[in-house]
């Protein structure tokens, strides 16, 4: 069944949305896909900072956008509601509301790639005009990296370890996509990915001064690079 969204540009839709985010790195899966592009493509400006997940969601696939694009196919994902609504004014009724009543397992009730209304367009040409304006400063090489992450028994928080790794911030870092991944005797790693840029980053660093120094190795064993990709 596809996700649902409202409201992308009111209050009340970012904040559903930033709970939604909170545990996820993708709107649907492990990896980047059409439902990322479709709910990124809802935002007629980059959201508040006030918005954490949101945030640190829409940068990522901005970036994707900008490195390499998006292939993944997605799992399914609809936004109800105009992107023009405000706080102040009453919404209008979900689409699915307004329709003859319907099977509940019809998941095709909405077209995400309908007509565009003029407010629409006007947004989406001001995006493109960013990411072209942004493209004329030209960023060093990147990287996409997948570490291992172990903790040091099974009864390490693991929310608290992926947190700790989500905690280190420095220019030129994005964290991406993770999972738990069973290691034996109830012991599981964390398996995450990272985008960096070369000329900033090292990862030598990122693991021995941070992810395994204190107070991170409070909950962290040790590192391991498992995929090495130059972007």
């Amino acid at each position: 069944m596809a996700v649902v969204f409202h409201n992308l540009n009111s209050a009340s839709g970012l904040k559903k949305l930033d709970e939604y985010l909170l545990l996820r790195s993708y709107v649907t899966g492990y990896q980047a896909s059409k439902d990322d592009i479709a709910v990124h493509a809802e935002f007629s400006a980059p959201p508040s900072a006030d918005y954490v997940n949101v945030t640190r969601w829409f940068n990522h696939i901005e970036a994707l956008l900008r490195m390499s694009g998006v292939s993944g196919e997605g799992q399914g994902v609809k936004v109800e509601g105009s992107t023009t609504i405000s706080e102040e004014a009453p919404a209008s009724p979900p689409i699915s509301d307004t329709k003859a009543p319907v099977d509940e397992d019809d998941d095709d009730d909405v077209d995400l790639f309908g007509e565009e209304t003029e407010e629409e367009k006007k947004a989406a040409e001001e995006r493109a005009a960013a990411v072209k304006a942004s493209g004329k400063k030209k960023e060093s090489g990147k990287s996409s990296v997948l570490l291992d992450v172990k903790p040091w028994d099974d009864e390490t928080d693991m929310q608290k370890l992926e947190a700790a790794v989500r905690s280190v911030k420095m220019e030129g870092l994005l964290w991406g996509a993770s999972k738990l991944v069973p290691v034996g005797y109830g012991i599981k790693k964390l398996q995450i990915m990272l985008t960096i840029v070369d000329d900033l980053v090292s990862v030598d660093n990122l693991i021995e001064d941070h992810l395994t120094a204190e107070p991170a190795n409070e909950h962290i064993q040790s590192c391991d690079i498992v995929a090495f990709n130059k972007i």
